[in-house]
């Protein structure tokens, strides 16, 4: 009996123990169910869509971007490594408003909206219609450049030069053509700011800059691929209760040439360069003795030909008295001559001028990156 009851009591601990067990499934399987619920019904609030597209209102336009928004401006080129073009740009603005008022004769201030690395397709698409775009030509760096006049600006230009009255009512004409008259007033415009402009980058490289033609449909002002990257400046001109936008799109191919003034943080910068320490090594050099070798004649010739060299062998040179003699300073040659003898001594008679050093002092900080076309 004692035995039975020993048995009953083994089944019953068995039967509690597959209980818990069954128990602990049903829970975890009630979490699983709710975590997946949840999951389910899991919504990204504005701002976690905001920071994975790499939009934040806070963060403006000169932040860092993030996101798929990073991933979409990686390829543009920002105009902060190019410091100078900041200061060109000021000077621009400073330039025009000045020419502005000569040429209308009344009050002008030119503002600058900003500056700003576009895409040149895609600047295309987003000008405002209609527009006057003018393509102008950079002679010495052989590329062309963009500046768009928007309609407002256009018409108020044209109504101050023909001696309209001033209304507050913006003016806007709309489908029809510009006539002759206002695109040759347009043009004369453009001739003033470009005019500007070879004067804002005068200090840094001359540069010509030339009209090359005006467009209306921006199509036709096509000066580079889609997507080449350029730099646009916006500038606002404002002439009391009437005025307008101009911008100026330049491509990075044209400026290409200027690139390493572009990267000066000021004018005339020389990176530390002291002048006084470079006078000083300058007069050094120019004080140091050097020896000079006057070689007769040289030969290449294999190792196994001068070990079999002999004690009273003769060496015969293919060169006559009367040929040139090369005075060479290490592996350098100098200059030509001719041997002679002169108070029992052997001398060289120099035939030729010296030969002066590709690198001088002054572009020894250039001697890195050498100019090819002086090559």
């Amino acid at each position: 009996m004692m035995a039975e009851e020993d048995d009953f009591d083994d089944d019953d601990d068995a039967d509690d123990m597959a209980a818990q067990w069954a128990a602990m499934l049903d829970d975890e399987d009630e979490e699983d169910s709710e975590s997946q619920q949840k999951g389910a019904d899991r919504v990204l609030s504005q701002d976690e869509i905001d920071n994975l597209l790499g939009f934040n209102a806070e963060q403006g336009h000169d932040g860092e971007t993030s996101g798929v928004r990073a991933i979409i401006n990686s390829a543009l080129v920002s105009y902060e490594r190019l410091p100078m073009l900041e200061i060109i740009f000021d000077r621009l603005v400073r330039l025009t408003t000045t020419s502005l008022r000569n040429f209308t004769s009344d009050n002008v201030e030119v503002s600058l909206d900003g500056i700003t690395s576009v895409r040149f397709g895609d600047y295309l698409n987003s000008i405002p219609l209609p527009a006057i775009l003018s393509v102008f030509k950079a002679e010495e760096w052989d590329n062309f450049g963009l500046i768009t006049v928007d309609s407002s600006l256009i018409y108020s230009v044209i109504d101050v030069l023909l001696g309209g009255r001033r209304s507050s009512s913006s003016m806007r004409v709309e489908g029809r053509p510009y006539t002759t008259i206002e695109m040759n007033l347009v043009r004369r415009m453009v001739e003033v700011l470009i005019n500007d402009a070879e004067a804002a980058f005068a200090p840094l490289s001359k540069v010509t800059f030339n009209v090359d033609r005006l467009e209306t449909n921006p199509r036709f002002a096509t000066i580079c691929r889609p997507a080449n990257a350029a730099i646009l400046v916006e500038m606002r001109v404002d002439m009391e209760d009437r005025g307008g936008k101009v911008e100026l799109l330049i491509p990075y191919a044209t400026i290409e040439p200027i690139r390493e003034l572009l990267l000066q943080m000021f004018m005339g910068e020389k990176f530390g360069r002291d002048s006084i320490w470079e006078g000083h090594l300058a007069t050094e050099i120019y004080s140091a003795k050097i020896g000079v070798d006057a070689v007769i004649y040289e030969e290449m010739m294999p190792l196994s030909k001068v070990m079999s060299f002999k004690e009273g062998q003769t060496l015969m040179f293919e060169t006559a008295p009367t040929d040139p003699i090369y005075l060479k300073c290490g592996e350098t040659v100098i200059t030509e001559g001719q041997l002679g003898q002169r108070d029992r001594n052997v001398a060289v008679r120099v035939m030729k001028n010296l030969r002066k050093p590709k690198t001088t002092l002054a572009s020894f900080e250039h001697a890195e990156q050498p100019n090819p076309m002086e090559s």
